[in-house]
């Protein structure tokens, strides 16, 4: 089984180079982020052709997450417990976006869903954007609100496979940072509070992509010539509990889909997984009949 998360910078500009990455590499779920539409304007028949159905949690062009998956997803949720907001109400979403903790509107960026015995979570972790910005200290306490449920969580059931899987916006160690503009103790994404806040969600959940996948960055900037330079980050990651960690046999990160014509600017992380590893069973409910070639 095969399982991934990818930030596609817009569904509907990369719908059909999604869909036949999904088909080419075999992927049964997954986890987007930034999709930057509302489910009403999701590109679902493309997906639903490919044999994949799907979960949208999306409220406008900016944001947004979603699954596709060839087995069948339950118990979807669109937020975590005391996940806390930011900004101003969005209007005409009053009653729809929902309210933090805080009292500040919900973003669209959790959704977990269960997929046989696995609880999944596309998260697309707020940006920080600067460290004298409002929006880092809403980073780090939306990361704490995330950790908490994520310890409790496993403490009702220590044996759930969770995986949390995203766009983190944190690159957590020296050696995932590669873009020059990104200055430790000077910017987001490589700050001592980002790093330590990451560090944090140990043991309760680990990176299982890096033990099988070390090297390589998931995220390039459009500017400057990044990709060429390979000035990338990494900064998107599966981190799942010791049951779902047991149960991976491979990993990796899909650089090819950085190059070629139209490419977001993240890379899909993937993991495999061996469902007899989790003690239970996987059907396939769909037919996924190949679309492209």
């Amino acid at each position: 089984m095969r399982i991934a998360t990818w930030n596609v910078n817009s569904i509907r500009t990369r719908a059909p180079r999604v869909v036949d990455w999904l088909v080419r590499e075999d992927i049964d779920v997954l986890a987007m982020q930034e999709i930057k539409c509302r489910p009403d304007q999701f590109p679902v028949d493309a997906f639903e052709r490919a044999g994949y159905q799907l979960e949208i949690h999306g409220l406008n062009q900016w944001n947004g997450v979603a699954f596709a998956s060839r087995h069948e997803m339950t118990d979807a949720a669109t937020s975590f417990a005391e996940m806390p907001g930011f900004g101003n109400p969005i209007k005409g979403q009053e009653g729809v976006q929902g309210v933090g903790p805080n009292g500040l509107p919900l973003e669209a960026r959790a959704l977990g869903v269960t997929v046989g015995d696995l609880r999944l979570w596309s998260l697309y972790v707020p940006n920080g954007r600067s460290l004298d910005d409002p929006h880092l200290a809403y980073k780090l306490d939306w990361l704490a609100a995330l950790r908490e449920n994520a310890e409790g969580w496993l403490t009702a059931d220590p044996d759930l496979p969770l995986a949390l899987m995203g766009d983190w916006n944190i690159a957590p160690l020296p050696g995932d940072m590669g873009d020059p503009s990104f200055v430790e103790g000077l910017s987001t994404h490589v700050s001592p509070d980002e790093r330590s806040m990451f560090a944090s969600f140990a043991p309760t959940v680990e990176d299982v992509v890096r033990p099988l996948a070390p090297e390589g960055y998931t995220f390039w900037d459009y500017k400057a010539g990044r990709f060429q330079k390979n000035q990338g980050m990494r900064i998107d990651f599966i981190l799942g509990s010791p049951a779902f960690a047991g149960a991976v046999t491979g990993a990796a990160i899909d650089r090819e889909e950085r190059k070629g014509d139209g490419p977001s600017d993240h890379v899909p992380v993937i993991c495999d997984i061996d469902p007899s590893l989790l003690g239970g069973t996987f059907e396939d409910d769909f037919d996924v009949p190949m679309i492209f070639g």
